[in-house]
């Protein structure tokens, strides 16, 4: 008989559904109903008779209806905020990269060979002076 009554007592004291709709829209909650227009079109056919012939009509009919549903919005938490943020900084910074990388690409790199055939004509130049008959 306790058992009961302690459940029973449970069952009676406890919070209600409205207890916690009031809670979440103090927190942000909507539950907002939307209309929407919907235009349904159908093909009919109506028989007609013409000398003793059953012929065949098509009628195109278009139907407007309103739709109502309900939408509820949920305020987004401190942890899924946060989630979000990180998301965008991660891609930002991947964007960044790719940029990086393409600038780098993209830029001229130097030309060696001018390098070699300034180095060749300087050691031909040393060459020449260090063992010409004459100083200069």
């Amino acid at each position: 008989m306790r058992i009961l009554v302690t459940i029973l007592l449970i069952i009676v004291t406890s919070c209600t559904a409205n207890y916690h709709v009031r809670r979440a829209m103090k927190k942000g909650y909507r539950c907002d109903e939307v209309a929407d227009t919907i235009r349904i079109t159908s093909v009919d056919s109506i028989p007609y008779i013409v000398n003793d012939s059953i012929y065949w009509e098509k009628v195109i009919v278009q139907k407007d209806t309103i739709v109502r549903y309900k939408t509820s919005f949920v305020p987004v938490t401190r942890y899924q905020e946060r989630i979000r943020y990180k998301l965008k900084r991660d891609t930002i910074r991947q964007v960044q990269k790719i940029e990086v990388a393409r600038y780098k690409s993209q830029k001229e790199k130097p030309n060696f060979w001018v390098l070699i055939l300034g180095f060749v004509i300087g050691m031909g130049t040393m060459y020449l002076f260090r063992y010409s008959k004459s100083n200069i």
